[in-house]
């Protein structure tokens, strides 16, 4: 583990109508934070999944590509009308999709950023968040994967140019995800079709093991799944989705929550205790433990470790998020979206609540990388006015607010939480600061902690689906 003194400053992107910026994360000297990259006019930015790069489409032909060790720009694209962009997990690749109007265009492109030459090519019809990116990596870049019809295509990421080296045949197949740390399975989802259920299977990405799926898992009334593995690659969580509930106890669809391990030790429903939907799950650092928030409001909340037996109970209230701290100490229990913000901070390791607050008409919300901050942002266009940021300490006190005219876009730099030191001695040593807040920042009445609302208990449950797809990305 890394030293402290060595450890990776904290950054964040923050995009907004004129462009996107970098500041350097918290503790902030003097109260505000400094600037690492001036503002770029842009439409989009992002970061790679490791946090060594960065890009910026500057129009819909340009892209610039960042190094985020100096937030100096490394090299640029010109790739006309593009419509989608991402890096691949290491910023090795830069993947593109550009609107297209016949086969012959091949206009899904793999450029590889050191050279700027572009190593596969393929035409595609089209683009959703399901399909997008089309060829997926693990963490480590050791795997490469792309749907395509009635099956799955391999290819070799030390060498496009070999095209499709192996493919596995999944008549039906609608969405795909590769595990990413190890990337030694791979996910698919087949709808249900002519009185045939729907399923989920995992196969194993070795060429010799994948004519058989080592686990599969069936299920009526399902329209659409939520694919989420665990780290280490043993685990799938699988939300099955359904735009109506035929008990009609729901206008919302119906939703369940299924487990799948790769050692066939497991396979069927959570057993969760209350009826209802499933707002959001999420895995822990170690990939040991799930949390879990579902039912009709006020919903509850339950951790769960990886044989599906309960570990801890976090209450019930008026919450549709979970937040696991990178180090795996820390949670969060929120209600954002249509619900009026609560949250409460839990600490897993100790079994008990820290803290309570408020972030109302939050849109995102994530832990910064070494587990100390957590950071809300209202952001545009689901909401056009009050836009700002809001960033925590580890136990629900305010650290820092600004607000914005027009906010799109706020996320920590990825790091490795193995970079930075044991949690109990980084909250120590933030501790320790004494930080001089200022008025603009609007600390005050704001920054004291709040009692949670009352649990709305007629409250309409936000749709699911619809509150991931307001912060996926394309």
């Amino acid at each position: 583990m890394a030293a402290k003194d060595t450890a990776p400053s904290l950054d964040i992107l923050v995009r907004g109508p004129e462009g996107c910026f970098v500041w350097n994360g918290p503790p902030f000297g003097n109260g505000e934070p400094s600037v690492k990259l001036e503002r770029v006019p842009c439409s989009r930015a992002k970061f790679s999944e490791d946090g060594s790069r960065l890009l910026v489409m500057k129009s819909d032909f340009v892209i610039s590509i960042y190094d985020c060790s100096s937030f100096k720009e490394i090299k640029s694209f010109q790739v006309p009308n593009v419509l989608a962009a991402v890096l691949s997990p290491c910023g090795t690749y830069l993947q593109t999709f550009q609107k297209s109007s016949t086969p012959q265009d091949k206009n899904l492109v793999l450029w590889k950023i050191e050279s700027g030459d572009s190593v596969y090519q393929q035409f595609q019809k089209n683009m959703t968040k399901t399909t997008w990116p089309s060829i997926r990596l693990s963490s480590d870049e050791a795997i490469a994967c792309r749907m395509a019809t009635n099956e799955i295509q391999f290819f070799d990421p030390k060498d496009f140019s070999k095209g499709i080296v192996h493919r596995i045949r999944v008549p039906g197949v609608a969405a795909v995800e590769l595990s990413m740390v190890p990337g030694s399975h791979v996910a698919a989802f087949i709808p249900e079709s002519k009185g045939v259920p729907a399923s989920v299977q995992i196969f194993a990405c070795g060429k010799e093991m994948q004519s058989q799926p080592v686990a599969r898992r069936s299920f009526f009334r399902c329209d659409t799944v939520q694919l989420k593995w665990n780290r280490g690659s043993t685990g799938l969580l699988a939300v099955a989705q359904s735009d109506v509930d035929k008990t009609n106890q729901s206008y919302y669809g119906e939703s369940k929550l299924n487990y799948l391990t790769t050692n066939g030790s497991h396979e069927g429903l959570v057993p969760l205790r209350k009826e209802g939907p499933i707002h959001d799950v999420q895995w822990s650092c170690s990939g040991s433990e799930f949390a879990v928030v579902y039912g009709f409001m006020p919903a509850s909340a339950t951790l769960f470790d990886k044989k599906c037996h309960p570990l801890l109970e976090l209450g019930t209230g008026p919450y549709n998020t979970v937040r696991w701290n990178p180090k795996g100490k820390f949670l969060c229990l929120a209600g954002f979206g249509n619900l009026p913000g609560d949250m409460a901070f839990w600490d897993y390791v100790d079994k008990k609540q820290i803290g309570t607050t408020k972030a109302e008409w939050s849109v995102t919300s994530e832990w910064s990388p070494d587990g100390c901050y957590f950071m809300t942002a209202t952001t545009a266009p689901r909401l056009q006015v009050d836009n700002g940021i809001k960033i925590f300490h580890h136990n629900g006190s305010l650290y820092f607010k600004k607000m914005f005219d027009k906010l799109y876009e706020v996320e920590w730099k990825p790091e490795s939480p193995d970079r930075f030191g044991e949690i109990a001695e980084l909250i120590k040593s933030v501790d320790s600061l004494k930080v001089t807040e200022t008025k603009s920042q609007g600390q005050g009445a704001a920054s004291k902690k709040t009692a949670p609302a009352q649990k709305p208990a007629a409250y309409r449950p936000p749709q699911a689906k619809a509150a991931a797809a307001v912060q996926a990305e394309v």
